[in-house]
């Protein structure tokens, strides 16, 4: 299979592919996330459930939710007595994600839909985040507008993605660019779309520049806290009041 075309325009693949990539790997995403991040991963979006700053009872959405590792983290500080929708272009990932919904006794809805135009109304929730997803995005911007829409006053956007780090740019050169797409085509059977992960995390905001776009989408009190040596970056805004 050959590798992914970059809109030029954007630099991002278009809508289309994005779902028919995520598609395709949707069986293997988790394992190979858990490869590529020795594991952590999972804590990582532990600490996105907490900076979303939800309660019991509260409600939550996940944009760009995938296989719903995100969603379940979140659903556990809500519980039953609340609401968790997760949302995703690839309806392949949604279906791993119910799965693993069902198997936890967790009460998620997830729901297929776009980004960029969310089906929900002003302020309908009490938090939105997305993680290891909005730089596959077409309009970044537009994204997080969109998320901070639907946020009460007072309420957090949070944004888990991977950025280039300030150091260790020698081991990460040879870990995106090299490695990555050689395990994404043994254990994920897709080298292609592993070969386009090191393009849209280097085409990515830095942290100190993403910050600045969401306080341009209208958050306040914009925060970042960086992991495994600067690799991973936990953004988080307030709605202002």
């Amino acid at each position: 299979m050959s590798e992914p075309a970059l809109d030029p325009r954007t630099g991002t693949l278009p809508a289309a592919d994005v779902e028919a990539m995520f598609d395709r790997i949707a069986g293997r995403y988790d394992l190979l996330n858990r490869v590529m991040t020795a594991g952590l991963d999972g804590r990582w979006r532990e600490v996105a459930a907490a900076a979303a700053d939800v309660c019991v009872g509260g409600a939550a959405l996940d944009v760009c939710c995938g296989t719903g590792d995100l969603s379940l983290a979140l659903e556990r500080r809500v519980t039953g007595r609340g609401r968790v929708v997760g949302l995703d272009f690839s309806e392949r990932m949604l279906q791993v994600a119910r799965r693993k919904a069902a198997d936890a006794g967790a009460t998620i809805t997830f729901t297929q839909g776009d980004a960029l135009a969310l089906p929900f109304a002003d302020h309908e929730f009490d938090a939105s985040t997305v993680a290891f997803g909005i730089r596959n995005v077409s309009d970044l911007d537009g994204c997080l507008r969109e998320m901070a829409r639907v946020v009460r006053p007072g309420g957090r956007v949070v944004v888990l993605e991977i950025t280039m780090p300030e150091r260790l740019r020698t081991f990460y050169g040879a870990w995106f660019d090299r490695l990555i797409p050689v395990m994404g085509k043994v254990l994920g059977k897709d080298g292609a779309a592993y070969s386009y992960l090191p393009a849209s995390v280097k085409r990515f905001p830095a942290p100190r520049p993403l910050a600045a776009r969401m306080a341009s989408a209208g958050l306040t009190d914009v925060r970042w806290q960086l992991f495994a040596g600067g690799i991973v970056a936990l953004h988080y805004g307030r709605v202002p009041e």
